[in-house]
């Protein structure tokens, strides 16, 4: 769950990283042990390596995993900071726009924030990585 963080905004890198999962290692490593020669198996000492690879893989998934649902909760515990406060945020057409946040609203995709203006116009839905400056 990609979670944004005030001023922090995602890289086209970051959006496109394509990775192994556990499945795919699984599938991969069946794979090679079905059609493997019967004459000649896998050594003994490149079947340990293998499953060593697969156990790395697991502790990796759960790390990610781990971090994942600590940005989630900072991300959470900035938004919550927020409430009551003056913000300026970039709106869609790039200008500045300042406020003060009213509410939270927790999504899957992280924390929304709705800002009221001096003159009582709403801005729904902005997200952390929108806020630039918090006074």
């Amino acid at each position: 769950m990609p979670v944004d963080a005030i001023g922090i905004t995602p890289s086209l890198n970051q959006l496109t990283q394509s990775t192994l999962d556990q499945e795919d290692f699984i599938r991969l490593f069946l794979t090679e042990l079905t059609y493997q020669d019967p004459l000649e198996p896998v050594n003994n000492r490149d079947f340990l390596a293998q499953m060593a690879q697969f156990a790395n893989l697991e502790q990796v998934r759960q790390s990610n995993e781990n971090i994942e649902n600590l940005i989630a909760v900072s991300a959470a515990d900035q938004a919550l900071g927020l409430i009551g406060k003056q913000v300026q945020v970039a709106s869609d057409g790039g200008a500045a726009l300042s406020g003060t946040v009213g509410t939270v609203l927790f999504t899957a995709g992280g924390p929304l924030l709705t800002i009221v203006r001096e003159g009582g116009d709403v801005l729904a839905d902005v997200r952390l990585s929108q806020v630039q400056r918090v006074r």
